[in-house]
């Protein structure tokens, strides 16, 4: 079960990843941008990479059991 969910949790910070060095303009991700913009400003794709990349570690320890 933790592999599932790790799995899940991966591909969520895969998304924001991906996206936020892309600068996709992907409907949930426009969203995601449109509420982070009012606290980060221009450092929004930036903010956005650096906790896609903490939700992976997060997910790569829950599919391994640490968490």
């Amino acid at each position: 079960m933790h592999l599932l969910w790790g799995t899940l949790v991966i591909l969520a910070g895969l998304f924001l990843l991906v996206c936020s060095s892309l600068k996709s303009e992907f409907f949930i991700y426009r969203l995601l941008v449109a509420r982070s913009k009012m606290l980060w400003g221009e450092k929004t794709y930036r903010f956005h990479q650096i906790a896609g990349i903490i939700v992976i570690v997060f997910g790569v320890f829950i599919a391994l059991g640490y968490i």
